[in-house]
């Protein structure tokens, strides 16, 4: 049985409307999808200009045909995450809009099922399941099923670290791989570390935390910290990845524009048999000293041609953060262009 059953479809009159009625299976779950006080319905409604009604389990959409479409995919796919189990949050809201949207724009995913439905790409962990959010993170998240090689470029926010992370956890509890090693460049102290005080993790931890906090977003803390003791977890800094081969594990390569063109090199061809490899970062936020080139901007011009690497580029439209953050990724790439600030109630 489909999600919501569409039981009434018609042109509002002259006026070009489109008036759909969805009537939903399961009254809990219909009331968990409106939101206390119907408030996913209103943000909705905001965001496609269209009006909906609810009474009992039943939706009445109004409003141009196209946001009208566009409303019933949203709303059918975060019916069907209700199903799975799923709590709505407000980003999950704004998820389904960006994928309801971006399948409108003929993008190739998210996939779309018979009858319209659209089917976004999963990642299922032991402590939660995550939900591409946007049609970027539906591609990325397909291509690291698929790729030994990934690439995830683009600004903060995207859910480049926190996906890649999430996929290693999950092959990691199937047993697919024997462990998961987790790397940064450590740009701050110039990757000379003595001169800092404590053990080799305290002096690293700074420049790592965030894979951490990913990590313990995925797994319970206590199986993190039994597979850091016996290395089926390996959190280190980029310079010590020399010399090594790394097989049957998936390695994670984040804030990769930080790495050199050397580092960047050594840290590629430590791919090993059975393992994965996947290098996250952005372009634009890089701190290597002047004159120095980046690794990953090497990296993704020398590599571009070659068979099994796939490259997703992120933008602030995947931003899954507070919205301010799109606002504030947009705002400094039009600086970065040259271009002028945008206009007053402009959202970039």
């Amino acid at each position: 049985m489909t999600a919501a059953t569409q039981v009434n479809e018609m042109p509002a009159g002259a006026s070009d409307m489109a008036h759909i009625v969805l009537t939903f299976d399961n009254n809990k779950l219909a009331g968990a999808l409106y939101g206390p006080f119907d408030e996913n319905l209103a943000r909705i409604e905001q965001r496609l200009g269209v009006d909906i009604r609810s009474r009992g389990n039943q939706l009445a959409i109004k409003g141009e045909p196209g946001a009208t479409e566009q409303a019933r995919r949203a709303l059918d796919y975060l019916y069907g995450l209700l199903q799975g189990g799923a709590e709505l949050t407000p980003s999950e809201v704004d998820g389904a809009l960006r994928l309801a949207i971006a399948a409108d724009d003929q993008l190739t995913l998210p996939t779309m099922e018979r009858k319209g439905r659209m089917a976004a790409a999963q990642i299922a962990t032991r402590k939660r399941t995550i939900h591409a959010r946007s049609a970027n993170q539906d591609a990325y998240m397909r291509a690291l099923e698929r790729a030994e090689l990934v690439f995830g470029i683009g600004p903060a926010g995207t859910g480049k670290t926190f996906l890649a992370v999430a996929y290693a956890a999950m092959l990691l509890e199937r047993g697919m791989v024997e462990r998961v090693v987790l790397s940064r460049p450590a740009v701050e102290a110039g990757e000379r570390l003595g001169f800092l005080p404590g053990d080799m993790r305290e002096k690293v931890d700074p420049y790592l935390r965030p894979l951490y906090d990913a990590l313990y977003d995925m797994m319970p803390a206590d199986k993190v910290e039994r597979a850091l003791a016996a290395e089926v977890i390996e959190i280190a800094p980029l310079a010590f990845m020399r010399g090594r081969t790394l097989a049957n594990a998936v390695v994670i390569l984040d804030e990769a524009q930080n790495a050199t063109t050397m580092q960047m090199k050594m840290f590629l061809t430590r791919l090993g048999e059975n393992a994965r490899m996947i290098v996250t970062g952005d372009p634009s936020q890089i701190d290597l000293p002047p004159h120095t080139k980046s690794g990953l901007v090497e990296a993704l011009r020398v590599l571009s041609d070659v068979p099994g690497i796939v490259t997703v580029r992120f933008d602030e439209r995947d931003v899954v953060r507070h919205p301010l953050v799109a606002a504030i990724v947009a705002a400094y790439d039009r600086d970065a262009a040259g271009l002028p600030p945008a206009p007053a109630g402009d959202d970039g």
